[in-house]
């Protein structure tokens, strides 16, 4: 066979394989979210710098990613043009272990401890589910820490933040 005509076949055998797609649904994630759903549909407000609490819901004001003040740059590029992004702080764990960060929307996730940028141990996300989007899980320790927010098209998203 021809180099041309096996690249002809290679290429058309290519076409016919789906593109990977995030799953669709909110039975595809791969750890349960029934709590964080529930903790997410009643967000508190917050503004981007301030304070969040571990395992309550927050709506968290993002700004425009150029003017976010991030304290770390992100450890991914924003993904999107005028994409928003920002950060809150949140007190010491009760314990080190891991702990889930979850969203309402697609967004990139980054955990600042210790000067630090952390990461993560796991992630899940599915499209098409009402209320989540996305949860990383992080190994922290007990001690503050910051999470950051970045490549969201959304200027706000609720977060909350669980012991695994």
């Amino acid at each position: 066979m021809s180099f041309f005509r096996t690249s002809a076949v290679l290429i058309a055998a290519l076409a016919v394989v789906p593109a990977m797609a995030e799953p669709t649904g909110c039975g595809h994630f791969k750890w349960p979210l029934e709590h964080e759903k529930a903790l997410l549909a009643k967000p508190v407000a917050v503004a981007s710098g301030g304070a969040a609490s571990l395992a309550t819901g927050e709506t968290l004001t993002l700004a425009p990613q150029s003017t976010a003040k991030l304290p770390q740059a992100p450890s991914r590029p924003p993904k999107f043009p005028n994409s928003y992004a920002g950060f809150v702080t949140l007190a010491a764990p009760a314990s080190a272990g891991t702990y889930r960060i979850t969203l309402t929307h697609g967004a990139w996730i980054d955990v600042v401890q210790g000067g630090h940028l952390l990461k993560s141990v796991d992630h899940t996300s599915a499209v098409g589910c009402a209320g989540l989007a996305k949860s990383v899980k992080f190994n922290l320790a007990a001690t503050p820490f910051t999470v950051e927010i970045s490549s969201s098209t959304a200027p706000s998203l609720a977060l909350v933040v669980t012991a695994d």
